[in-house]
């Protein structure tokens, strides 16, 4: 199937509210530049703005597992300087705990075009309560990939890593396409969390969504999920449905 351009009114590509935000203040800028109120323009820089979106709310599992997921991210700042909070984790229904959980509070800085370095720490609350130092960087990638990366070092020294990218293909003008890579890595064995060195979690899967508003969209699709651990290694391909919505 042919893919589709969306139609120029209504454009809000991925990292949509980041780049319609940054797109604002930068357009009016232009325009007052032009008539040579650099005063207004410095105005203009320093607007502060918020954004929240729940990337993924949802239900993953197949005949063996079923869990909950979420991927939660919201900041507030201007162009060159935010706060950003993150969440992340999953909750096992069979055995009624949380598999990983964690939330990140990060300082970021504008260093290019849609791209940030990140600053900041992370309490992890599963599958150990620990601190956690991180340092990342998130953008837009040539041809909109979307990317994060970041490690993560605890008090002990040990130094874990997490990559994501992700894509979309408007199929239609409200019909979205989005394939998602996610490794987690580690640089050491961690003997009280279980983990063992190397790729810990790979994530490889397509989503398929519907946006009823831009806001709001919910979704279908599957994962194909690989993890190991000092114990065991397991793999599995799982369903998912769910609902993604930003503000």
């Amino acid at each position: 199937m042919p893919l589709r351009k969306r139609e120029p009114e209504k454009v809000i590509p991925s990292l949509e509210h980041y780049r319609v935000r940054r797109s604002v203040p930068v357009c009016a800028a232009a325009i007052l530049m032009m008539f040579g109120s650099g005063r207004a323009t410095a105005q203009m820089d320093d607007a502060i703005y918020n954004y929240l979106r729940f990337e993924r709310l949802e239900y993953e599992g197949n005949g063996d597992v079923h869990l909950f997921k979420w991927d939660v991210e919201g900041w507030t700042g201007n162009d060159d300087n935010k706060l950003w909070v993150k969440s992340e984790g999953d909750y096992v229904f069979e055995q009624d705990i949380f598999g990983r959980a964690d939330l990140q509070l990060l300082y970021s800085r504008n260093i290019a075009t849609f791209w940030d370095a990140q600053i900041g720490v992370r309490r992890a609350f599963e599958p150990e309560r620990t601190f956690d130092g991180v340092i990342g960087i998130q953008g837009l990638a040539p041809y909109f990939f979307e990317t994060e990366a970041a490690l993560f070092i605890n008090e002990n020294g040990n130094v874990l890593g997490r990559f994501k990218l992700a894509y979309e293909l408007l199929l239609t003008q409200r019909l979205i396409a989005q394939p998602r890579v996610e490794v987690n890595v580690s640089a050491d064995d961690i003997e009280n969390r279980g983990v063992k060195a190397g790729i810990t979690e790979f994530e490889a899967g397509l989503r398929l969504r519907y946006e009823i508003v831009r806001e709001f969209a919910p979704y279908i699709g599957f994962d194909y999920v690989e993890e190991q651990s000092l114990r065991e290694h397991k793999h599995s391909v799982r369903a998912v449905a769910g609902i993604r919505a930003w503000f």
